[in-house]
């Protein structure tokens, strides 16, 4: 958390949280929803400047609920969720050594690999304080040139570097917020 929004906390402990006007969508863009996208239930305007993105990035985490949220100053907001409160980007080097990096430019080290049934792809971490991550579909083709899919495209493996293998899991998409201890709509909870 970035010291001043410490210090702003400090000096206005006790400003209203807010739900519905952030969301990160399951490609990792955050993206600002007004009052009609919010009763559209449409995903917002993309946030394109880097600075408000670097902010928004270093101040985000969950509270103990597994609400995720930006700490915007003295006020929380909270992140409606497109997937996962994570999504991460694969990438090979040209010696074939993978990468995967979060929305918030953050390296991810998978321990576990997930399929749910429209095939959307998860990792989970390591950290001491797990986390599980949507990959970005465009990469879907890179994930598929170190895994091997049973019949069934909910098994199988996926070779990660230094010869790891991590067998693929099906987990339904229903299912995923509750595993993984996040609340995918704070807004809901209101």
């Amino acid at each position: 958390m970035d010291d001043i929004v410490r210090q702003a906390l400090a000096k206005w402990p006790n400003v209203p949280s807010c739900t519905g006007w952030l969301m990160l969508d399951r490609r990792g863009n955050w993206r600002m929803r007004d009052e009609a996208a919010q009763a559209s239930g449409a995903p917002g305007t993309p946030i394109r400047h880097e600075a408000l993105l670097g902010f928004i990035n270093r101040n985000y985490d969950a509270d103990e609920r597994g609400q995720w949220f930006f700490q915007n100053g003295p006020q929380r907001v909270y992140v409606e969720l497109g997937y996962t409160p994570w999504a991460v980007r694969l990438s090979a080097d040209a010696k074939g050594t993978l990468a995967l990096q979060d929305q918030a430019g953050g390296a991810f080290e998978p321990a576990a690999v997930f399929v749910d049934e429209e095939g959307g792809v998860l990792f989970a971490d390591h950290a001491a304080r797990p986390r599980v991550a949507v990959l970005h579909d465009h990469d879907l083709e890179i994930f598929s040139d170190h895994a091997t899919l049973a019949d069934d495209s909910l098994s199988g493996e996926f070779r990660w570097n230094n010869q790891i293998v991590l067998p693929l899991q099906a987990l339904r998409r229903a299912e995923v917020a509750a595993r993984f201890g996040f609340v995918p709509s704070p807004a809901a909870n209101v």
